[in-house]
């Protein structure tokens, strides 16, 4: 037989090139079922964004306005702590005589 003979045949029919052969095909297999595990992935994903509910981004500004007005006489920040409950006030020297 000449070699361009047997290179022509089909891999799994070469000696040679059987074990290759065979490797491929299961890392083909294994890489098709690993491919179609992320696709399953990717399809639960995107199935999850979907169902979620969205809202505008004028309505979520104009929500966070309003909560921010109701509970705007609480914050700290904008009103104030006072000295007497501020627990990082600067500690007064005691002294006894």
């Amino acid at each position: 037989m000449s070699s361009s003979l047997l290179l022509s045949q089909h891999p799994a029919q070469n000696p040679t090139h059987r074990s290759a052969f065979i490797f491929s095909q299961n890392t083909s297999r294994m890489s098709s079922s690993s491919n179609l595990v992320a696709m399953k992935k990717v399809v639960q994903q995107l199935r999850f964004e979907a169902s979620i509910h969205r809202v505008k981004v004028s309505q979520a500004a104009a929500d966070l306005q309003q909560f921010c007005i109701q509970n705007a006489l609480q914050d700290p920040l904008l009103t104030g702590v006072s000295s007497s409950t501020n627990p990082f006030r600067p500690q007064k020297v005691c002294s006894f005589l």
